[in-house]
């Protein structure tokens, strides 16, 4: 009897998870209840796009104006931004990627970057082997990629609201410590190696995204091959989970629009789900 209450209580918890996860197709959600005196906003971003792709929305626009202020996954108008990012980036116990990676990967690497970037790894030889998937992504886009979080920024400057952050940079680039370096190598040698598919799921991706088809970003994000290998506890629902108790600190003090990437947003494991786990009331707006 006992186990069969347990299988129960087990079901029925995971069909509640299941029920709090966002199926609508949105990236823009209006937070309100639990004694809010005015409601926030949630905001999926796409981190890079290409500029024929990028668009914000009347109704983001309006969201954001009836904010005072706006919150990123970090501080991006932080001064000291640069100068924290510059001691974060580089490995521990004095690894190189050099020392890391085989002789034969370490050549691939070298001419890749070489002759499709015009850049000499050298300068990336102590940095943590994510800091290289920048330059990398340009060549997935093949074009001059915008923003969301500087065109949110310029937004919120124009209406004179602060921009902070839901993580510090510090706590950003040490989720790189917890993902072995190696693997990190291995993830860039697998998308030199695959860019053809690389451009093909990117530009699904930015398919879905211009369709605000969250549940199915969610998914595409979760059985990629090119993205988190694995890491997706360390690179989202950890975070999910630490952003939840800042995020409704925060819409507790003023209204906040909040913008951080859409694969944060889906799921039963999402940050809609677990506002909403909160009591939190999440609708979408088109």
């Amino acid at each position: 009897m006992k186990k069969i209450i347990l299988f129960l209580l087990l079901t029925a918890s995971s069909v509640a998870l299941k029920a709090q996860a966002p199926l609508e197709k949105s990236l823009l959600w209006e937070i309100s209840g639990q004694g809010l005196p005015k409601p926030s906003y949630l905001f999926g971003t796409i981190h890079l796009i290409c500029p024929a792709d990028f668009s914000l929305s009347d109704s983001l626009k309006i969201a954001l104006s009836r904010t005072q202020q706006v919150a990123l996954e970090v501080d991006m108008d932080d001064p000291g931004l640069m100068g924290a990012m510059t001691k974060t980036m580089f490995m521990a116990d004095g690894k190189t990627l050099k020392g890391i990676l085989p002789a034969n990967d370490y050549a691939r690497l070298h001419k890749f970057y070489k002759d499709s970037l015009g850049m000499d790894i050298i300068t990336f030889d102590r940095a943590k082997p994510f800091v290289m998937m920048g330059p990398l992504f340009n060549t997935v886009l093949s074009c001059q990629p915008q923003s969301y979080e500087m065109e949110l920024m310029g937004l919120a400057s124009k209406q004179k609201s602060e921009v902070i952050g839901l993580e510090t940079i510090e706590e950003q680039m040490a989720i790189f410590d917890s993902i072995p370096y190696v693997q990190q190598a291995k993830m860039l040698l697998a998308m030199i190696d695959s860019l053809p598919n690389a451009k093909t799921e990117f530009r699904e991706l930015v398919d879905l995204y211009k369709k605000q088809d969250l549940p199915a970003l969610y998914t595409l994000t979760m059985k990629s091959e090119f993205g988190m290998d694995g890491q997706d506890e360390v690179l989202l629902f950890k975070r999910n989970n630490a952003w939840i108790g800042r995020i409704s600190k925060i819409i507790r003090q003023k209204p906040t629009f909040i913008a951080v990437g859409a694969a944060h947003l889906g799921g039963e494991r999402g940050v809609i789900a677990l506002l909403r786990q909160q009591g939190y009331q999440l609708r979408p707006i088109r």
